[in-house]
């Protein structure tokens, strides 16, 4: 009786053995899957990030074209609309047109004249004490305290 229990005992033992390797096994695999799959979605998303980086500078390239192109448009346009000025107006106005499309401004041009800045303090008379002095406005004996 005694190699029967051992037998069965052994028997036991084996099949737990067996059973805990194949859960350590399937577990390995489902470890390997999963990352296999996260290093899947990484590419994708790699690849997805490369792909907008390449929009943007496609876009960034496209737009600096397109106002290079804008600003040569304008340039022609000025230009033809000067030259036009001097073939059908007097030539004064149409060197004031040219020197304007390139960025100087005539000596007799109006707004070039020296603008003062606003003043934010009222003027005073001569040897009276300014809005912005500690004593303005306050005098040593009240004017309505005397009537």
């Amino acid at each position: 009786m005694h190699s029967t229990s051992v037998l069965i005992l052994v028997g036991i033992l084996g099949l737990a053995l067996g059973a805990l390797l194949a859960f350590l096994a399937v577990r390995g695999r489902n470890n390997v899957d999963r990352t296999q799959e996260l290093e899947l979605r990484l590419r994708e998303a790699n690849n997805k990030l490369e792909d907008f980086q390449l929009q943007v500078n496609e876009h960034f390239d496209q737009t600096s074209q397109l106002v290079h192109n804008l600003t040569e448009s304008y340039r022609e346009v000025h230009e033809y609309l000067a030259n036009s000025a001097m073939r059908l107006s007097s030539q004064d106005i149409g060197r004031q047109m040219l020197e304007a499309g390139s960025g100087k401004l005539s000596d007799n041009d109006e707004s070039q004249q020296k603008v003062t800045p606003p003043r934010d303090w009222a003027p005073k008379e001569p040897g009276a004490k300014g809005t912005l002095d500690e004593d303005f406005g306050l005098d040593e004996e009240p004017a309505t305290a005397n009537r």
